[in-house]
């Protein structure tokens, strides 16, 4: 009989290799290979839509000049906005590696490891089923759907919660987008994005390490996770001001890139919407689902009331932290004017 201190994870073996988390530093959608599938799509997407599926930095769609222009518009990768998205991507990237470690080190392993012990108390000791391709798929699937369910929660707190929304409006700020504007976060939105992750990928591990006795792996093509791989062949264009657009029925299914260029948008019909990283499953089921027409106008930023606030590096740094101080300075003000009206009743 195996207990749940003998039955390890896949998670639980990260943390045997977490050096390699130090070492590997960069993002899967920069790496060459993405960029090439990157660039080769687009290419498509230029020939398909005769230059007209990009848009510009007011987000609206336009006629493009020439190809170069349709992938590398001067008025987007000159902005200030492209120029911030640098410098928030190089502090992110510094400091990512202590933060991601510690994370993957704990948060993972000890909801692997709870689950496992969770599954043996309801259910007895591992059954360990033998593991084959429809298995591996799969689990492949879960984890993903568990990662996407996370994030989906997540990213709704950090829109309707204030004290979040401070930290996470550094993402919304960016004026246009770009493939780094997918990086373009506050330093302590990395780790809460981490620890969720973490904690998606751990459960799922969790279960089926249990039914498996630890020896279950995902279907991989090219060393990723099959369906993580054909979702993240797409990643790149989220944050890209070409329109990358799936057939309609399919939106109702998955998210598009272009229904992420929807979400950056500030206009009241976009807000608050599409807040999945991968399926439209959650955001149908919870009502926050906007499916755009093509080439809806979809202006970037976070509005011109506050846009302002938000225009350079060290503006984007210290935000959540001013916008955290004003919350507070409203809560002392707001209790003292609460005694002094009690005083003078």
């Amino acid at each position: 009989m195996e207990s749940s201190s003998e039955v390890l994870g896949p998670f639980t073996e990260i943390v045997r290799l977490s050096w390699t988390i130090l070492a590997d530093n960069i993002p899967t959608d920069l790496r060459w290979d993405r960029l090439l599938i990157t660039l080769f799509l687009a290419l498509a997407l230029y020939v398909l839509s005769r230059g007209r599926g990009a848009k510009d930095a007011d987000g609206r769609g336009h006629q493009s000049d020439g190809l170069l222009e349709f992938l590398l518009p001067r008025d987007i990768y000159a902005h200030i906005s492209a120029r911030v998205d640098v410098w928030l991507w190089v502090l992110e990237r510094c400091l990512r590696p202590f933060w991601a470690v510690t994370l993957f080190a704990t948060v993972g392993p000890a909801t692997e490891q709870f689950m496992i012990a969770a599954m043996e108390g309801l259910f007895g000791a591992t059954p360990v089923l033998q593991s084959n391709f429809g298995w591996m798929l799969l689990y492949s699937l879960v984890l993903l759907l568990c990662y996407d369910f996370v994030f989906f929660w997540i990213h709704y707190a950090m829109h309707k919660v204030p004290a979040l929304w401070a930290i996470h409006k550094v993402h919304h700020s960016a004026e246009v987008l770009t493939p780094l504007t997918r990086y373009r976060e506050h330093v302590i939105a990395g780790p809460i994005w981490a620890a969720g992750s973490a904690f998606s990928f751990g459960f799922a591990a969790g279960v089926f390490s249990w039914l498996f006795g630890g020896g279950i792996t995902q279907a991989t093509l090219f060393n990723v996770g099959f369906f993580s791989f054909l979702f993240g062949v797409t990643g790149a264009f989220r944050h890209y001001h070409i329109q990358f657009r799936y057939p309609r029925w399919l939106e109702y299914w998955l998210q598009s890139p272009a229904m992420h260029h929807t979400h950056h948008s500030y206009l009241p019909q976009h807000w608050d919407t599409n807040m999945a990283a991968i399926t439209s499953i959650f955001d149908r089921m919870f009502g926050t689902l906007y499916i755009p027409e093509k080439d809806e106008y979809t202006p970037w930023g976070i509005g011109p009331e506050r846009q302002d606030e938000y225009r350079t590096f060290w503006q984007n740094v210290a935000a959540p932290f001013r916008d955290w101080g004003k919350m507070l300075d409203s809560k002392i003000s707001g209790k003292q004017s609460s005694n002094s009206a009690k005083e003078s009743s």
